[in-house]
């Protein structure tokens, strides 16, 4: 069903026309209710949280993944590199925390987390907060942290936020640009034109978009460390992606030089248990995944299991731009010119 839902949105699936007089209002209704609730944050009528440091909101428009957890990997690093101090926040989808706020160190589980944030605990070693209700991770660590950083979160309007980039998948843009469930809209594309920075993912960004593009790192293996690059993986290879869009990585490998025999994908934020992934592994010498994924599978990862590290890369000259642009709101932050 996923599948075909995709197929609606970014396709011409003939399904479309069938659900249209289905879809059309529900569509129409979920608008209402999100610009609804969108004014009443605006106009005060709702109270959104103000944090005691900027808050950098890295998020979309269109469900499903768009890259968003590398950029904000990208962002870490780059503010750490320029002396500051940034924590992330996240909703912690796909996890069940003892409690919340949540915050995250090096015994937390994606069954606890959420596979992106234990992700980005586990690359960047900053302060990671994970709840449904955002402002209350902003409160557990904003008192540790000179900048905050949210993966997701853009339509989260209980919080108040400095700063808002949308990543944008550069092959599937916005599909048939409806609001769900018709399309994969959660906000209309008029919304582009409010945000700070719009980043391209692959694909062929237009005038008002930096490009990005995820470079592959050598790959990891899940039970010793080492690392080693694709042609050293001489046997047959098995696949998986459990991400938004996997086509997207089983791409990358083939660009790696790496043809797998199978590529299993899973829905997003999808768990695993050990003998679901030894099956699957049978097909092959090597089993193969993201990282967001192998972050689940530590636990019960066989020596022949490995993930390949993806880093965004953005053009120098715009990449500055955006870290300076943090960096001032953080210097004037609570200033009268903030």
């Amino acid at each position: 069903m996923a599948s075909v839902i995709e197929k609606i949105w970014f396709g011409s699936h003939p399904a479309g026309w069938l659900l249209k007089p289905l879809l059309w209002p529900l569509s129409k209704l979920f608008g209402v209710i999100s610009r609804r609730r969108r004014q009443q944050y605006r106009s005060g009528g709702k109270q959104a949280y103000r944090a005691q440091v900027p808050v950098v909101v890295v998020g979309n428009i269109t469900a499903g993944g768009n890259g968003k957890t590398p950029v904000v990997v990208w962002l870490v690093e780059q503010l750490l590199a320029a002396g500051m101090k940034p924590g992330v926040v996240s909703r912690g989808y796909g996890g069940k925390a003892p409690h919340y706020p949540y915050r995250l160190d090096d015994t937390s589980t994606t069954a606890q987390a959420g596979d992106e944030p234990v992700l980005i605990y586990r690359r960047t070693g900053v302060p990671v907060a994970v709840s449904p209700k955002r402002a209350e991770a902003v409160a557990m660590i904003e008192n540790d942290v000179d900048v905050i950083i949210t993966d997701d979160g853009l339509q989260h309007y209980a919080l108040e936020r400095d700063i808002e980039i949308v990543v944008i998948d550069g092959q599937r843009r916005f599909g048939n640009e409806q609001l769900i469930p018709l399309g994969p809209l959660r906000e209309g594309c008029e919304r582009l034109a409010e945000v700070d920075f719009l980043i391209c993912n692959g694909g062929q960004p237009q005038d008002n978009e930096i490009p990005m593009v995820l470079s592959p790192s050598p790959l990891v293996n899940l039970v010793t460390g080492e690392k080693c690059q694709p042609e050293a993986l001489t046997g047959d290879v098995v696949a998986l992606a459990g991400i938004g869009h996997p086509p997207r990585f089983f791409h990358t490998l083939e660009q790696q030089g790496i043809y797998p025999v199978h590529c299993q994908p899973f829905k997003d934020h999808q768990a695993f248990d050990d003998q679901q992934l030894q099956q699957l592994a049978a097909m092959g010498q090597y089993l193969v995944m993201t990282e967001k994924d192998a972050v689940k599978c530590y636990s019960f990862a066989q020596p022949n299991w490995w993930y390949l590290p993806v880093d965004a890369t953005l053009p120098e000259d715009q990449a500055e731009n955006l870290i300076n642009r943090i960096i001032k709101v953080k210097e004037n932050y609570g200033s009268s010119s903030a």
